[in-house]
């Protein structure tokens, strides 16, 4: 094999008793995935939103943007549930670019991804402990998950992972929300079938052990848009867009039907201030048709400090270093027009 094999990494075991939460802040995360399980199924009518910078790229610049989202949360608390992205790991369409902090705690050195473990593991334990919030990931790597199981309440499948069989299988084994996005195809019968497999009990190799997993009913949809052959983008937040989701669902007896639309990405050609108007259009949609108001459960909004994107070594604190994202003013008046907007 083509491999060089450089160090053999913690346990999770051992990365968990370096870094272990308490009963208050385990307690904390339980609160927080009881509410997330009462939106999807049906028992709480509040908005979600999980929102947060592209990459995790800085401890103290996310950590900043995190404590602006608690105070923000308390004046909206009765209408939104937010829950921070936290995103760690980053795929990469050609594998070149930062990764995010797991391969790159420092994203001025070289990959490290023991000290990266480390990092993401201390980053999430933090904003518990600073915030309350027990806050979102994407799962990149399946077997990953477990350094961070004790402190997420929501994961992600990315676009070009949700084909993946493993990434299915090992959403069948989480007992939290699971988004599954629609591949950047667009085709939205490959994400309904993720989300069949991922509601579905499965017995398959997970870190070494052969493994029975219970299937996951909190699985959903994340629609992101989509590009064509072309390279143009072609978004999927649209009235009709929701209509035909609404039909899919009733066509497959999943339990749960649940979509998170994503306002960025191709929704919005990465153009990450078109976000407040694509996230208003969804919210009014939602007005119009009572299928789409319980299919809806929330939003995912790409913010940070600073609006737009800057290069690795452009020195901005709290500007993304991946996509664009919109800065904070905009985001906490985008916030606080959402809590009016619902109904």
């Amino acid at each position: 094999m083509n491999l060089e094999f450089k160090r053999k990494l913690p346990t999770l075991q051992e990365i968990k008793a370096m870094y272990p939460i308490d009963d208050t802040l385990a307690e904390h995360k339980k609160e927080t995935d009881r509410t997330l399980k009462n939106i999807f199924e049906g028992k709480d009518d509040r908005l979600l939103l999980v929102i947060g910078p592209c990459s995790a790229d800085r401890e103290d610049a996310v950590l900043d943007y995190i404590c602006r989202l608690r105070g923000v949360q308390e004046k909206v608390k009765d209408k939104i549930v937010i829950v921070p992205r936290i995103y760690t790991n980053k795929p990469r369409t050609t594998g070149d670019g930062y990764k995010g902090m797991l391969h790159q705690p420092d994203p001025h050195a070289s990959e490290n991804m023991l000290k990266g473990l480390i990092a993401i593991r201390k980053l999430h334990i933090k904003a518990l402990q600073e915030t309350g919030f027990s806050c979102a990931d994407e799962m990149l790597y399946p077997e990953n998950h477990l350094y961070l199981s004790d402190v997420l309440s929501y994961v992600a499948v990315g676009a070009r992972s949700v084909e993946n069989q493993f990434h299915r299988l090992t959403a069948s084994g989480l007992d939290i929300p699971v988004g599954m996005k629609n591949p950047t195809s667009g085709d939205l019968a490959v994400m309904m079938n993720s989300i069949r497999a991922a509601q579905h009990p499965h017995t398959f190799v997970y870190t070494g052990w052969e493994v029975n997993s219970k299937g996951n009913t909190l699985a959903h949809a994340i629609l992101r848009g989509s590009v064509d052959r072309y390279g143009q983008t072609i978004p999927n937040y649209h009235y009709e867009d929701l209509q035909t989701l609404c039909q899919m669902y009733a066509q497959t007896g999943l339990a749960n039907p649940a979509v998170i639309v994503d306002t960025n990405h191709s929704n919005s050609a990465k153009k990450y201030d078109e976000q407040p108007r694509i996230a208003k259009e969804i919210m009014h949609s939602t007005r119009c048709d009572k299928d789409i108001y319980k299919l809806v459960k929330g939003l995912m909004i790409e913010s940070y400090i600073e609006d737009g994107a800057q290069s690795p070594d452009g020195g901005v604190y709290g500007k993304s270093i991946t996509d664009p994202c919109l800065g904070w003013e905009k985001t906490e008046r985008l916030i606080l027009e959402l809590a009016d907007l619902r109904q």
